[in-house]
């Protein structure tokens, strides 16, 4: 695979999101946040496999062998994902949002394994500043708030030590992403900061990092991933043949495939590609996703 973006597979989703690498069965598994949609590929194979969702999942992380999802009004678990088995997602804890017709959006599992996710209003031209950062307490059988005042919290990563949190603000209105020091022991940033005030095109959406601790972010509007060097120094971008590219996670047999979704706007061209899946193989190497541990 050369360092272009691929596409990969015919399917069109609405809004593909949270893709993860499962070292395991060596499959890709994404989210399609308003078709309710689970799916997975296996670069193997070439095949690809899909589950229906009750409600709409903003982003999702490995648990065991099954899954955690972040949906409309809580943190649920499914067991693995099987052929021709449905997804019967159970609820681990509920959420009470700060206004009407939210849900979640971005997230992940930080290294030690704490799960992590934001929350936003789904009308984005509203611009609501009641998104909020949780983190998923197991033991405590709930949802703990650690940043508020957020529009569309997204972009969330880690550096390879685990030591620096990175979260971007998709909405137009802010456009920026920051890094903060995050205690690995209580899994609490603090010490927030801009990281990147503004792309060079388009908005920062999802993101991951390589095992040099590049970050790599996605400019929805702009076509383009990003690497910016961990001092904040933009160094690599990757044109996408679709307009509204949304996370990248790396994943493959060497951990060098970076594998990007799309977003399909209601307005978009018949024969345009927005909405589809891509990977390319940019020279570097990435991390695999810690399992939440609880």
């Amino acid at each position: 695979m050369p360092a272009t973006a691929e596409r990969v597979g015919d399917m069109l989703c609405g809004v593909g999101e949270s893709p993860v690498w499962r070292a395991s069965d060596q499959t890709f598994t994404w989210t399609d946040i308003p078709n309710k949609t689970l799916w997975r590929w296996s670069p193997v194979s070439g095949e690809f496999s899909l589950w229906s969702l009750p409600q709409m999942a903003g982003c999702i992380a490995m648990r065991g062998a099954g899954w955690l999802l972040a949906m409309e009004d809580g943190v649920y678990t499914c067991d693995a994902l099987l052929p021709d088995t449905p997804c019967r997602p159970r609820l681990l804890a509920g959420v009470t949002h700060a206004a009407a017709d939210m849900r979640f959006n971005d997230g992940r599992c930080d290294r030690q394994g704490r799960f992590l996710a934001g929350t936003m209003v789904m009308d984005m031209s509203r611009a609501q500043a009641t998104g909020r950062l949780y983190r998923f307490d197991a033991d405590a059988d709930g949802l703990a708030v650690l940043l508020d005042d957020l529009i569309v919290p997204n972009g969330l990563a880690f550096s390879p030590d685990g030591k620096t949190m990175y979260l971007s603000d998709s909405h137009p209105s802010r456009a920026m992403v920051w890094a903060f020091d995050y205690d690995v022991d209580s899994g609490t940033p603090h010490h927030r900061r801009p990281f990147i005030t503004a792309l060079p095109a388009g908005r920062p959406d999802g993101a991951a990092v390589d095992a040099d601790g590049g970050y790599w972010i996605c400019g929805n509007d702009a076509g383009r991933v990003y690497r910016y060097t961990p001092d904040g120094r933009l160094d690599q971008t990757y044109a996408v043949p679709a307009r509204k590219v949304a996370m990248c996670a790396f994943g493959g047999a060497g951990m060098d495939t970076l594998f990007i979704t799309s977003i399909r706007p209601a307005d978009a061209a018949p024969g345009a590609l927005d909405g589809a899946l891509f990977a390319l193989r940019p020279g570097a190497r990435g991390l695999e996703e810690t399992a939440c541990a609880g």
